[in-house]
């Protein structure tokens, strides 16, 4: 059998293998028509193979599930097979699962209803909330493949290291103490180091609002799902706007936080060890509020006794207090609270609905009294430079191994970057450059205080996640609109705003696209297809900017 031969036989049996973990009962009982046919498979088209019952539980959010599970008033294994069933559905419909662990998933939930029954009471806060996971993390069990095929069958491309099967990450290990049930994990690219969800296991991940559109990436198997209901909450991974980018393009809140929040320690990466921009874990959920319940949940574990990069840094509640004041004395008419806003970030112009979703956002913040001003900083092009160099830095080198392990093609939406690795002097200049843009950006920041009226700089600044409302396919072609948040490490939140509409987001005659970007936007194509922008604050903000977060979410559905 040729090299060639053997990677697609592996490919196609793992692909059968994920298609045959699905219950008999919860496959479709006919093919999934086409995007031509049916654009948007969310809402009612997914909600025809389920039960009102299921469409209960999990049409509802992060917060209500555990308020009910932990209560004893919803059971663990109900919840779960319903999680279990709809997401099973969401497979099938836009490809966004490398596994499926159903039955141990509900063997779980039973144990943790035993418990209940016992005790009469939970096993901690997120006892039987179903939660989802990008498929970087290891669970006793399961397959890790991170899209490569040459992972099929062994631990990260070793084969006969025993960990296979046998290893967990420590969010995992956090997340069972917690009282969460774990049940699938997601499809991202493979390398994820690309804005698409494309491998050569499960091929190609659709957006589920607009099927002839990306879901993104690189956890973009992780906001389809959740897009479908699927998932409550889950949790994803970002270097260059992974949890952003899909959170945007599913209408979804996803939080990037600074690096040292989140335990990242037993989990699988691309480029292990490079440390110059750090690669972070961040949940994504429909709502705000889960994002806040299920980071409050992991930071009681006190995760920074078992990752060394772990900050001891517990959840700030005088933050969010302090946050909740400075709402509440706007709302008494004293302007206490002052935001940026980046329109475009002078690379690349932004297509119609993304220019209306930044409009919808400045018209909602002055609405309610805040200060609004233009954010100006320091050159985006510089960060992106930088980034390109970090994301590099070997060659190459790790990506060709792991391609070169089954012989597959890598696929053309991977961001390659120069094949000429660093030398440690190029190195150390890097760090030095990048740290010299940090103090650049702060001091910027900073200035700021002479423009807000609030005596203070501004408390963050909104731009978009992309210059594009998702994608075709090949078509993201600038991750500058969310790499310089990794490069500064700040903190950021994306929120969901609006849609495109081809009636209402039409390209004028005069829009230009920008020097060295493709401007490619076609109405019809992008109709439907959802909106996010994001929030970002300083470092280490992440209790501050979630609770702005919960506040504008909720008051951005009342701006026409």
């Amino acid at each position: 059998m040729t090299a060639q031969s053997n990677w697609q036989a592996l490919a196609e049996a793992k692909r059968q293998a994920i298609l045959k973990a699905i219950p008999e009962k919860w496959r479709l009982p006919t093919p999934v028509p086409p995007a031509s046919k049916v654009r948007d498979v969310t809402g009612r088209y997914i909600q025809q193979y389920l039960s009102e019952r299921e469409i209960e539980i999990t049409e509802s959010d992060a917060v209500e599930i555990a308020s009910r599970t932990s209560t004893g008033r919803w059971s663990a294994v109900e919840v779960t097979e319903a999680f279990c069933h709809r997401a099973a559905l969401a497979h099938q419909l836009v490809n966004c699962l490398h596994e499926m662990f159903f039955e141990a998933a509900l063997e779980d939930a039973r144990k943790l209803d035993a418990y209940f029954a016992e005790h009469q009471r939970p096993i901690g806060p997120l006892h039987g909330l179903p939660v989802s996971l990008k498929d970087q993390f290891h669970i006793k069990g399961v397959e890790t493949t991170m899209g490569y095929v040459g992972w099929i069958g062994n631990f990260q491309g070793l084969k006969g290291d025993p960990r296979h099967l046998n290893h967990e990450s420590e969010l995992v290990r956090e997340l069972r103490a917690l009282g969460a049930v774990l049940y699938c994990k997601t499809s991202v690219p493979a390398t994820l180091m690309s804005p698409e969800t494309v491998n050569n296991i499960i091929e190609y991940t659709w957006n589920p609002k607009n099927r002839f559109l990306s879901c993104g990436g690189s956890s973009g198997g992780e906001g389809a799902l959740l897009a479908l209901r699927g998932s409550p909450v889950g949790f994803g991974t970002d270097i260059g706007g992974s949890v952003r980018i899909p959170s945007g393009f599913n209408y979804l809140y996803g939080l990037r936080p600074s690096s040292g929040r989140t335990p990242y320690e037993g989990a699988a990466n691309s480029i292990d060890g490079q440390s110059t921009i750090l690669s972070v874990i961040g949940p994504m959920a429909p709502t705000a509020r889960s994002l806040v319940m299920i980071m409050k949940a992991v930071l009681s574990q006190q995760p920074w006794y078992h990752d060394p990069l772990v900050l001891d840094l517990p959840w700030r509640d005088d933050v969010v207090q302090q946050t909740r004041a400075l709402i509440e004395q706007s709302k008494g008419g004293t302007p206490s609270l002052a935001f940026g806003i980046l329109r475009w970030d002078g690379i690349a112009r932004v297509h119609p609905p993304i220019a209306r979703g930044l409009k919808i956002i400045e018209s909602t913040l002055k609405r309610l009294g805040h200060k609004v001003i233009p954010w100006s900083p320091p050159s985006h092009s510089k960060a992106l430079e930088l980034a390109d160099k970090a994301y590099s830095m070997d060659g190459g080198a790790d990506l060709a191994h792991h391609f070169g392990l089954s012989g597959e093609p890598q696929p053309s939406q991977v961001i390659a970057g120069s094949n000429v690795p660093l030398s440690i002097t190029e190195l150390t200049a890097l760090n030095v450059a990048k740290r010299e843009y940090q103090k650049e950006y702060m001091d910027y920041w900073n200035s700021t205080s002479e423009l807000t009226g609030t005596g203070r700089p501004v408390d963050g600044f909104f731009c978009p996640v992309a210059p594009y409302a998702a994608v075709v396919p090949h078509g993201y072609k600038h991750v500058g609109y969310t790499c310089f948040v990794n490069v500064l490490d700040y903190t950021s939140v994306t929120l969901p705003v609006t849609h495109a509409d081809k009636n209402v987001d039409v390209r004028s005659a005069t829009d230009e696209p920008a020097d060295n970007v493709d401007w490619d936007y076609d109405a019809e194509v992008y109709d439907g297809a959802p909106v996010g922008i994001q929030l970002i604050g300083r470092r280490l903000q992440e209790e501050k900017i979630l609770t702005l977060a919960e506040y504008l979410g909720d008051e951005l559905g009342k701006t026409a």
